[in-house]
């Protein structure tokens, strides 16, 4: 008879430690979970992101478990499930998780090679083409990288859009290279008149002497993109978000899948993601259908 009353409260505490909302059971049990931008290789997402986990977790002085979706959405859902307590998530799907999901973004990684929590698009010609401003690209040739990509298709879509040019009509022909370098290779062996990249890859490009930026020219350039944003739940309790705020405040010199060395994650709020939502308003993107 002691036994099963024991065995009932046992129970009954482990009952009500699941019925907790997160942020009292991830308190509790003293374990945090992120969740991860999804990528083709499970394995490689979670080698690189490990210096910032185990950091995290050493800063935090709790148990960090990360956890990989197949898709954005994925990520999404566990998040508005309450899976999870924190997520690393693209400019775009953030947009989108705060609109179906309780969540807030709040640091952002600034890197070594860039020095900044922000990037841009660009729109680039050659010099010796003579092509100078966008009023010179119509009936021109334009490469863009990939239906989905921020920086080498969406926001400079958009600034188009906002100038009242229709991509589809105002070139006489659009193509999608498939990678911003492609796009790059595309412009300096005239392949086509113009492309949009992102000034991050271009600087890079530059760098290892693919192409000499005196030989560019830059005709239009985006206003700052974001980068990738972490965010937590924010019904997370109080003392756990400080916590982890000042975690990844402290998270210094450690690699960060291919964005390289961080100078760290710097403080970052719900409105600097205000630019996505006006792209994807200008775009009338589906953000449900982007992955």
């Amino acid at each position: 008879m002691q036994r099963r009353r024991l065995l009932a409260l046992c129970l009954g505490a482990l009952a009500t430690l699941a019925s907790l909302p997160l942020s009292q059971s991830a308190l509790a049990a003293q374990t945090l979970t992120v969740g991860l931008i999804p990528a083709e290789d499970s394995q490689s997402m979670l080698e690189n992101s490990k210096a910032v986990i185990d950091t995290l977790q050493r800063q935090l002085g709790m148990p960090v478990k990360p956890f990989i979706a197949t898709d954005y959405n994925g990520i999404i859902e566990a998040l508005r499930a309450r899976k999870l307590d924190v997520a690393y998530l693209g400019p775009f799907s953030y947009v989108l998780a705060s609109s179906v999901a309780n969540v807030e973004a709040f640091a952002v990684a600034e890197t070594k090679k860039s020095g900044r929590s922000y990037y841009k698009s660009l729109i680039i010609t050659r010099r010796d083409s003579g092509l100078q401003s966008l009023e010179q690209l119509k009936g021109r040739t334009m490469a863009f990288v990939d239906p989905s990509s921020a920086s080498g298709h969406l926001f400079p879509s958009a600034g188009l859009q906002k100038l009242n040019i229709d991509p589809n009509k105002y070139f006489a022909r659009v193509i999608f290279s498939g990678s911003h370098d492609a796009s790059i290779l595309a412009v300096t062996n005239k392949k086509v008149d113009a492309a949009a990249v992102a000034d991050r890859i271009l600087a890079a490009a530059v760098a290892r002497g693919v192409v000499q930026q005196a030989d560019l020219n830059v005709v239009w350039t985006s206003p700052d993109i974001p980068e990738s944003p972490m965010v937590w739940r924010r019904d997370l309790d109080p003392a756990l978000k400080q916590k982890i705020a000042a975690a990844f405040a402290s998270i210094k010199d450690v690699q960060w899948g291919d964005q390289g060395v961080l100078n760290g994650f710097v403080p970052t709020t719900d409105a600097a993601y205000d630019v996505v939502r006006d792209t994807a308003k200008i775009l009338k993107l589906d953000l449900k259908a982007m992955k």
